[in-house]
């Protein structure tokens, strides 16, 4: 199995929070990619996209996670960076990619204020539009699929270290 795993999935999909637990039950570090593109650029998320846009923000973004260099960690990248073909070759290639899969009905429910989170909507899309066309790409990248339906944190990260240890143990 590959030393990393990265968790991909909706704003408010629970990526830094199952994330933090993964990590702590695995003995891992937990790298929050968005917090490493803020303290990199020295801006807020939310100043990036207003200063540069949308594209300007996902650029940031993809050169950030293509980037990356650590071992034995579960990084969370922002949602939206199953846009960067680079980020997600590298992610792809240094991790185990686990989708985070809920409805939107699930996601609405949680995601809060669109802007306060940072979360990439293009001008004139909604928020079900956003759900829509990522969804596909999730799929396409994950080499695990978690769906958290009626799941809590804590089901959820068992449920994906079993997945795991089956893997190493089916690898040995």
């Amino acid at each position: 199995m590959k030393s990393n795993i990265t968790m991909i999935g909706m704003p408010s999909s629970g990526k830094s929070t199952i994330g933090v637990l993964l990590a702590k039950r695995l003995g891992y570090s937990f790298v929050d990619v968005d917090i490493v593109i803020q303290e990199k650029e020295g801006r807020l998320l939310k100043e990036i996209i207003s200063t540069e846009g949308m594209d300007g923000f996902l650029a940031v973004e993809n050169r950030v996670n293509a980037g990356l260099d650590v071992k034995k960690s579960v990084i969370a990248p922002g949602g939206s960076v199953i846009y960067g073909a680079e980020a997600m070759e590298h992610l792809k290639e240094i991790s185990e990619v686990v989708y985070l899969k809920m409805s939107y009905e699930e996601m609405e429910k949680r995601i809060g204020n669109v802007v306060d989170r940072g979360v990439a909507l293009k001008d004139g899309m909604t928020l079900r539009d956003l759900y829509n066309e990522r969804v596909p790409y999730y799929e396409k990248y994950a080499d695990i699929v978690i769906d958290e339906e009626g799941m809590t944190p804590g089901d959820t990260v068992d449920a994906l270290r079993d997945i795991l240890e089956e893997k190493i143990r089916l690898e040995q």
